[in-house]
């Protein structure tokens, strides 16, 4: 039933005028609440076919990615040149095939990567990474599961393209990394004003959102430019 849910309601997304951003938060949040997995991100192609971070379940899955970026070397890198899932599932398999990034996943803690490109047929757009933090590895169904949703994302997301010109998707994908910035700077301002962590900071800007069926990038907008008060998606709690 929670897979149906999440199938659903990452095609509730898909709309004309759909956010990018809240589309693929939503992707690694379902990511790491149906798998056995600990952490997902997701890295996409800017304009300029650059990755780029656009999402990250937690700021552990966040550092990986931008680890991948600096050495240009590890899972994600490699599913978006190969167009193919990778998974390595020991320490041994790690270093190997990637030593600069295993000493970084080891430092954390991860002890299994997945990367599953978002690709639809010979265009692919970016990939999805979850970390484990122990065993077991992930199951035959889990790795189906994880780029079928990987799919349906990106699936929106080029379909978007057949609805207008075609340089519509990598300016659509250009504005998304744009917006993380700002969305990453209202959770800091949301989590400063309430005294909670990024996550429960995360989860008020999405909820006050939906709730008023607005776009997540829009709220976080209002919040930096401080046309909304912060008090009207969480409450201050004491200071100890």
């Amino acid at each position: 039933m929670r897979v149906a849910q999440s199938f659903v309601a990452l095609a509730d997304t898909l709309v004309d005028d759909f956010d990018v951003v809240e589309l693929l938060d939503r992707l690694v949040t379902d990511c790491v609440s149906l798998l056995d997995c600990s952490a997902a991100g997701i890295l996409l192609l800017n304009q300029d076919r650059v990755l780029e971070v656009v999402a990250s379940s937690d700021e552990a899955s966040r550092l990986m990615e931008v680890f991948q970026l600096e050495s240009h070397s590890g899972p994600c890198v490699d599913a978006v040149q190969t167009g193919d899932a990778v998974a390595a599932t020991d320490v041994t398999d790690l270093r190997r095939r990637w030593p600069a990034f295993s000493r970084a996943i080891e430092a954390v803690g991860y002890t299994a990567v997945y990367a599953f490109p978002m690709r639809l047929r010979n265009e692919t757009i970016g990939a999805l990474n979850l970390f484990n933090l122990e065993p077991p590895t992930l199951s035959q169904f889990d790795l189906r599961l994880a780029q079928g949703l990987a799919d349906i994302a990106t699936i929106g997301i080029l379909q978007q393209r057949s609805l207008a010109r075609s340089s519509d998707l990598a300016e659509q994908l250009q504005l998304a990394l744009n917006t993380r910035i700002t969305v990453e700077q209202a959770k800091g301002m949301i989590a400063e004003f309430g005294g909670v962590d990024m996550g429960e900071a995360f989860e008020a800007l999405r909820t006050f959102a939906r709730q008023h069926r607005v776009k997540l990038s829009v709220v976080a907008h209002s919040l930096i430019s401080r046309n909304l008060d912060p008090a009207h998606l969480i409450a201050r709690r004491p200071r100890p």
